[in-house]
């Protein structure tokens, strides 16, 4: 692929959209953008195959690796962008949408002060896991894992009470 073989570029395609389109998928929640995404991806592999090391790991590694942060950067693309109204769900799908929110207001209240500021950052703020590890002063895998933990625990608690 490195050389301009267009045969070898194809069978690499063929070989590994599968998977790329899969991990695009899980990361963006969004069929199209996940296309867009996959596509990136074979465009940027294509682009730097020649700096592709197989000494430093596996080439579907490499190519998982570049759709990742693509995805990643997507999301954080998409996320200051406007919605329009009429793709925001009716209150006829949920019957009282002000006590869901009062009942997840709880839930945050109810978490420990380490738990809830990083899930806030994270939420409402849209604050990276890194960002807030350095805000907080803590190691970027406490970060995530409280951040993790808070959400899991205000998740069990909505679906215990619904």
């Amino acid at each position: 692929m490195a050389l301009g073989d267009t045969d070898a570029t194809a069978a690499f395609v063929r070989r590994f959209q599968p998977r790329v389109y899969g991990l695009a998928l899980s990361v963006v929640a969004d069929p199209c953008l996940a296309e867009e995404v996959t596509q990136d991806a074979f465009v940027r592999a294509w682009r730097h195959a020649a700096t592709y090391d197989p000494d430093r790991g596996r080439v579907a590694t490499w190519l998982l690796t570049i759709t990742r942060n693509l995805a990643v950067d997507a999301i954080r693309l998409r996320r200051d962008l406007p919605v329009d109204p009429w793709r925001l769900p009716s209150p006829a799908t949920h019957p009282d949408p002000s006590s869901r929110v009062e009942r997840i207001q709880e839930e945050l209240l109810a978490l420990p002060a380490s738990q809830s500021r990083p899930v806030v950052l994270s939420i409402l703020y849209g604050l990276t896991a890194q960002e807030i590890a350095e805000r907080e002063g803590i190691p970027l895998g406490t970060a995530k894992t409280r951040i993790r933990r808070g959400l899991a625990r205000i998740r069990t608690a909505l679906a215990t009470s619904s």
